[in-house]
């Protein structure tokens, strides 16, 4: 069996990562068994030689590429001990202190909500503060819960600081008008559609949403998201990358916590003062995803 240059470059550098691929150099010799005899079933190793010979492993690109081809698309199980070291240390989830400082206890007047991500019963328990909620649901995918979104979502308008309100009179206007069923009424026409065209509306020297989220075009509109007229909100994102009736909603009348808009703009990604340029997909964000589709087990 011979590597094509290309295929030499992946193995040197997915090896550098620090990944277990240095172990399969004893199958580059020649066709593994598992190659000769197709009802056995070939070790994680086997199987990553096999395609690479298959051409089924992806150029490098985006920022969790080794964590995509080694772990996730392999079912590498995923330890609580690994999570909990990425609890405890700065830095894990981009630049900023570990998530223990500010959540280490279920007493709400130690930590923030009363949050515990020291220990998987405090993960898996959520936030004691009223009103109380679980962070994620064990083997369901995690990525519109509270966990994983305040580790992806970047609040808007796009690098408001964490120091600034979410409880200004703008604010409340959106959230009450999306918990009264988001009608298209005058209430909507007069108070709550001009905010989202207006500059500063949410937060200091703030472009307005419709500056980045004008039309259902991308470009120039980020997302494809219209906030500029209410059939715009009401269509949602993405409705020509997938579908108008498969567009991602971003309001959920009634309820303003599910709702991507309010989402937005009242929660702050974590850590906290991160910047909104910071990839949101990190390798260790995957793997803490992966933990919990996984099941969130704690041996």
């Amino acid at each position: 069996m011979s590597f094509t240059p290309l295929s030499k470059w992946r193995l040197f550098h997915i090896a550098k990562a620090g990944c277990v691929v240095a172990a399969l150099g004893v199958t580059l010799a020649g066709n593994s068994f598992a190659d000769d005899h197709p009802s056995v079933k070939r070790t994680i190793a086997e199987q990553f030689i096999h395609d690479m010979q298959e051409g089924k492993i992806a150029e490098a690109g985006a920022e969790d590429h080794v964590v995509q081809e080694l772990i996730i698309k392999r079912s590498i199980p995923i330890t609580y001990k690994y999570i909990n070291i990425l609890m405890n240390t700065p830095n894990a989830f981009g630049p900023g202190v570990a998530c223990t400082v500010c959540h280490n206890s279920q007493d709400a007047s130690k930590s923030y909500r009363g949050l515990d991500l020291s220990t998987c019963k405090g993960m898996i328990e959520g936030t004691t503060e009223k009103p109380k909620h679980t962070v994620f649901t064990p083997g369901v995918d995690p990525k519109r819960d509270h966990l994983i979104r305040r580790l992806r979502n970047n609040r808007m308008p796009l690098g408001l600081g964490f120091e600034n309100s979410t409880y200004t009179p703008s604010h409340m206007l959106v959230k009450n008008w999306i918990a009264e069923g988001a009608k298209n009424d005058d209430h909507f026409t007069k108070n709550v559609l001009p905010l989202f065209s207006t500059a500063n509306a949410f937060g200091p020297n703030t472009p307005a949403c419709t500056a980045c989220h004008m039309s259902n075009q991308e470009p120039p509109s980020f997302h494809e998201l219209n906030l500029s007229t209410h059939a715009g909100i009401m269509l949602g994102a993405d409705s020509v990358a997938k579908g108008v009736d498969k567009s991602t909603k971003v309001i959920v009348p009634g309820k303003p916590e599910l709702s991507f808009v309010w989402q937005h703009l009242a929660e702050d990604r974590m850590p906290p003062g991160i910047s909104p340029a910071e990839a949101r997909d990190h390798p260790n964000t995957t793997i803490l995803s992966a933990w919990i589709k996984q099941g969130a087990k704690c041996d």
